[in-house]
Formats: structure tokens, sequence, C-alpha cells
């Protein structure tokens, strides 16, 4: 199936796919106004409080008032749930390439490496994506921003309280030749190469080209533990989804009913309506 891929072994996943996200995002979105909802897009929460029956939102927006709140607020959740969150979002950026047009068939499906347990990142893979460009990547380095999509977009303020944290000095004791390895390939093409050809050997340096780049909210706790599982916590009337890993996007709806129904105590009668 994958006769350019080296490996011992292997296991075959037969109803493993891919969506168009953007796609399925922006249909969910047109379900949402069909239904006479709002959403308010490129607002900021500047401060949130809650009593006993209600929840008030001061944002850039105006005021807003809810029975209840679902904090999904990605890089900035901790921010929105720090009073009852005993840990840190630390972001760390992810940097893919893509193979060339006459290189993606050497790519035919989805093809990942075996993880490394003590890590909540997969490593680099490939995908083929939906369009037929096949993805490499993504590298996982700390992010100098929570918003760092480059190597050179640095705030000092949030990068001072990423190293000043606890938990980081101890990932960074643990962990720091894993960190090493990952900032290299984010600065080396060719280091890059090296462990995207540890699956595809027959790669080189001008079969891959730069693409996108992701910040992935990743939680650390203050004993210097990447959390590697859905976060959810319930503080009053907010449901702080604190960290959402892969695969959050694949399973976006069963997440939301799980919050709705377990957290904020809806039934799925009511779901469905």
């Amino acid at each position: 199936m994958e006769p350019h891929v080296r490996g011992t072994a292997a296991l075959h996943v037969a109803d493993s796919g891919i969506v168009d996200y953007a796609a399925m995002a922006q249909k969910m979105a047109k379900r949402v106004r069909e239904h006479g909802w709002k959403i308010q897009l490129e607002t900021e929460v500047r401060e949130l409080d809650s009593t006993s029956n209600n929840v008030f939102l001061s944002t850039t927006a105006g005021e807003i008032e809810a029975r209840q709140v679902i904090n999904c607020a990605g890089l900035y959740a901790d921010r929105v749930a720090e009073e009852s969150l005993d840990a840190q979002i630390v972001p760390f950026r992810g940097e893919y390439y893509e193979l060339v047009p006459e290189k993606r068939s050497m790519c035919q499906n989805l093809i990942y490496p075996v993880p490394n347990p003590e890590f909540p990142f997969l490593g680099v893979h490939f995908t083929r994506m939906i369009d037929g460009r096949v993805e490499c990547g993504p590298s996982a380095v700390l992010a100098f921003a929570r918003e760092g999509y480059r190597l050179s977009t640095v705030n000092w303020k949030e990068l001072w309280e990423t190293v000043t944290y606890e938990g980081f000095h101890r990932l960074a004791a643990r962990h720091w030749k894993q960190g090493a390895r990952e900032l290299l390939q984010s600065m080396s093409k060719r280091a890059y190469l090296s462990a995207a050809r540890r699956l595809i050997p027959e790669l080189h340096m001008d079969d891959i080209v730069a693409s996108r780049t992701g910040v992935r909210a990743q939680v650390l706790h203050s004993n210097g533990d990447l959390e590697d599982d859905f976060l959810i916590q319930k503080s009053g009337r907010v449901v702080n989804v604190i960290n959402a890993p892969s695969p959050a996007a694949t399973s976006a709806l069963n997440i939301g009913r799980h919050i709705v129904q377990d957290h904020v105590g809806v039934s799925s009668g009511t779901l469905s309506a």
C-alpha cells in the first residue's frame, strides 16, 4: 500500500481518513445561525464574573450575560480559567512542509510513526490532504509568543511567563535534548528532512517545500508533565475546556455532546431539538 515507506511493522486502519475541517466549521456556523443564534467574531473577553445564577462577560463588543459559559479559548483558555487551574498553557509551534507535486505519489494515504509515550506530540508524519497535497510534519518547538506563528515573533511578557514557570523548568531539565532537536528542525531544513526520511528514506532536499504553521495550546502542569489528554473542568457556571489535543477537530461533535450532557446538564433530546 505504501511502497516508499520504511518500517519493521505497521498497522492498517482501514477507516482512517480526513475531512475539510474549514468547510465543516463553516457548515456548523451556518446551522447555528439558521437556528437564530449569533456568532460574535473578533471579540476579546476582558473579564469574567460568575455568580450563583449568571455569568457576566466584559468583552470588546460589550457586556454579555449568560446562564452558563463554555470556555474554549485555546491559547488563552488558562487565563479565562486561571482562578480554578493549577497549570499553564505553553505554546508550541508546529511547522509543516509538503511534498512537491511530482513527489506526492510517495504517500498514498496517512502515514504515522509510532508515538513516544513521554510526549503528546506525534512527530513528523505524512498526510494526504483533501486537495491531493501531501503535508509533512509538524515539528513541535517552543513558540516565543502565544500567537507565535513565526520563529521571529516574540512577545516578551508571554515568553517570560513561560520560562519562569516552575513546570517549564522541570520539563526543560527532563527533556532539553528533545527540545534542542525540535529547535534544530525548526531552523534547519536538512534536520527536518532527516526526520521525514525516517519514514520515507527516498526523499531529498528538493522534494519538500515549506508550508503552513500552527500553534498548539499545550497544558503543562507544575510538576513538569505535559497533559496528553482532554482536560475539561467545571467551576460554578463555567465549563473550561483547557486542553483539547488531536483528535479534537475529528471528535468535535462528540466532545461537544459530552460537554453539554455531562458538564452543562442538558439532555440529548434537548440537544437534538
